[in-house]
């Protein structure tokens, strides 16, 4: 099988580190890059510099706030795109209670608390079994203070501004993989669900096991649906 461009694109707080497993395990079959989310501060100007940096045609997989990118390459340039996946994230738009938390977050981090932030986001992103996983979970704190303070307000300021992109679905008429965790809190099964329905050319996958951190959760099972989607 020839090897496909393939454009990774982490979510909040995290970076390259989260597709660790997937850029490592399939190299046979992909040309991986891992976009940058960390610069800017809305979801036009971080597909606008993903498409800068991407070939002329590529595969694409997003994950929670990646999702939300992508979802905006797809409708400025979606005759770039070969083939999108979905995960672990949804189509909608911030209900007011959902900007009020990420406004009280992003003030914890502009008043110089951001060492406050991952512990109060971090559990609710995984399988209840990990949260006492110290190496995971300190993995993940890792990732979170790398990308820092101010690229996690610019992240939130473009996440609070997203529209509800689910009638932009339907236009999406390349092969779409919409994958989540059965135990994902934050965008559910039925989430994705909604979407997998609206997509013309869309297949819905549930892991077992997992929460909203699939591709280091479950990054076997993420990897094998990965290989068969480079396929459709």
């Amino acid at each position: 099988m020839e090897r496909q461009p393939l454009v990774l694109v982490p979510g909040l707080l995290t970076d390259h580190a989260l597709w660790a497993r997937q850029t490592a395990r399939l190299t046979d079959v992909a040309d991986i890059v891992v976009a940058d989310v960390g610069q800017d501060d809305s979801l036009g100007a971080m597909a606008d510099r993903l498409l800068a940096a991407a070939p002329e045609r590529f595969a694409l997989a997003g994950l929670s706030m990646g999702g939300y990118v992508v979802q905006e390459v797809m409708r400025r340039a979606p005759d770039r795109v070969s083939r999108l996946a979905l995960l672990d994230t949804n189509a909608r738009a911030d209900l007011p209670e959902q900007k009020k938390m990420r406004q009280d977050l992003m003030d914890l981090a502009a008043a110089g608390r951001f060492a406050e932030v991952p512990p109060a986001i971090l559990p609710n992103l995984v399988h209840e079994d990990r949260v006492t996983d110290e190496r995971f979970m300190g993995m993940l704190t890792d990732m979170a203070l790398r990308v820092g303070a101010d690229a996690f307000i610019r992240q939130q300021r473009a996440i609070m501004e997203r529209p509800d992109g689910r009638d932009d679905l339907a236009r999406i008429t390349v092969p779409t993989l919409v994958l989540c965790g059965r135990e994902d809190k934050l965008t559910p099964p039925k989430v994705h669900q909604e979407m997998a329905d609206r997509l013309p050319n869309g297949a819905l996958v549930v892991l077992d096991d997992c929460g909203h951190m699939a591709p280091l959760e479950q990054p076997a099972a993420v990897n094998a649906v990965f290989r068969y989607w480079l396929q459709m």
